[in-house]
């Protein structure tokens, strides 16, 4: 089995290769990772996310762990370009590096270098070589924010490397019940149920987000329906509400910010009703439109405040992204089908505080309960911050196990 992921990650990587000369992010992920010198530490704690959303999810335990040890060398690494690329300057680490292919070389090479006293691993992303080698060493390694499903290659008839995988680590801080009832059926025993760490991090941000001047001459005192990090199947549903809503305004926050993809949403909005974040200037009449585009990376969690109802995008692909971000805020959250794999979501569609849709017609019957009814769009508010903020914690309880 060893031998058949190794054979695979070289595949992937001269796939990867290939795809580089007409792929933008294919092309950052192989020059991120060609040349790179690493830095020699005495010691370090070394965090690795998988991308953005991983980062932002296990920061609150990188923002604890800074303040609590500020001598120590913090590395983090990114296995995605989505991560690295936003997040290279982040003052929370001292080095900040693509994670190198998973090679047995590879593994030892960088271990070597960034000496970890201990690494966190956010929520997946199960690397056989630097699991083994800190196993190894007795490097202390700790998953956080983990959830188990049973579909995981972990709990299939072929799965025996993973399993192998998941006895190098010394701690699993898991979401949900569920998935340590599923690792028990490993005889894996070494799980604390604390919660996902995203909670903390989406209620910090939601009690002091920063304030965007723009966002509030363009709200111009208007209830506002935001779109975040919206794929072109979402924008279609959400762009039918526009001529239905005149006394509303629009916030799109495209997941992807390609040219391409910005012109193909503009087509889809009515003419003279539409502004780009990047075009406004002192010149420009924000109060008389209708519609804003958010053309630029960083700013969705902090205008889900100026929100009153939120389509969380991704629910026609791969799966819905953030909807805690907005949830935080107190806005009700509406999102496609597919939402499964996210325990939050599952939650909040189980106490009619979010709600699934899988055409135009779903999203124009659950728009027009929302926006009608402001008295329920406000109680659905308020119970999902409340949800929000009874689910935060799980930061404090996985300092606590390590401490």
């Amino acid at each position: 089995m060893l031998l058949i992921y190794n054979l695979f990650l070289r595949i992937y990587l001269i796939l990867i290769l290939i795809s580089s000369f007409f792929n933008k992010k294919a092309k950052k992920w192989i020059k991120g990772r060609s040349g790179v010198s690493l830095i020699r530490c005495e010691s370090s704690f070394w965090f690795h996310f998988a991308s953005l959303g991983e980062f932002e999810q296990g920061r609150p335990v990188l923002e604890k762990m800074r303040q609590l040890h500020p001598d120590q060398k913090i590395v983090i690494t990114f296995f995605s370009p989505s991560g690295y690329e936003v997040r290279k300057n982040t003052p929370l680490a001292d080095y900040i590096y693509y994670l190198p292919l998973d090679t047995a070389k590879n593994a030892r090479h960088f271990i070597d270098n960034i000496n970890p006293t201990l690494a966190v691993f956010t929520k997946y992303e199960y690397w056989y070589h630097y699991f083994n080698e800190l196993n190894k060493r007795q490097i202390p390694l700790y998953v956080i924010s983990g959830i188990f499903r049973p579909g995981q290659v972990f709990f299939k008839w072929y799965g025996g490397l993973h399993r192998r995988m998941l006895g190098f680590v010394t701690h699993f801080f898991v979401q949900d019940k569920e998935s340590q009832n599923l690792l028990q059926t490993l005889n894996i025993t070494n799980i604390t149920v604390t919660g996902d760490t995203r909670f903390d991090r989406v209620w910090e941000n939601s009690q002091s987000p920063k304030r965007i001047e723009t966002i509030e001459k363009f709200k111009a005192g208007k209830p506002v329906f935001i779109g975040g990090s919206t794929w072109p199947q979402d924008e279609e549903l959400i762009t039918s509400l526009i001529p239905k809503y005149p006394d509303w305004k629009f916030i799109f926050a495209p997941h992807e910010i390609t040219e391409v993809k910005i012109q193909a949403l503009l087509k889809l909005i009515p003419q003279g009703k539409v502004v780009r974040f990047s075009e406004i200037n002192e010149t420009t009449t924000l109060s008389n439109c209708q519609v804003l585009i958010i053309d630029n990376i960083g700013m969705l969690s902090s205008l889900y405040q100026y929100g009153d109802i939120a389509f969380i995008g991704g629910g026609f692909g791969a799966g819905i992204h953030n909807t805690l971000e907005a949830a935080a805020f107190g806005l009700p959250v509406i999102f496609g089908p597919r939402y499964q794999k996210f325990k939050e979501a599952r939650d909040i569609v189980e106490q009619q505080l979010g709600f699934s849709v899988v055409n135009a017609e779903e999203l124009q019957e659950i728009a027009d309960i929302l926006i009608s009814d402001k008295a329920y769009r406000d109680e659905v508010g308020i119970k999902i911050k409340a949800y929000v903020k009874a689910n935060t914690g799980a930061t404090g309880k996985f300092l606590e196990e390590i401490d």
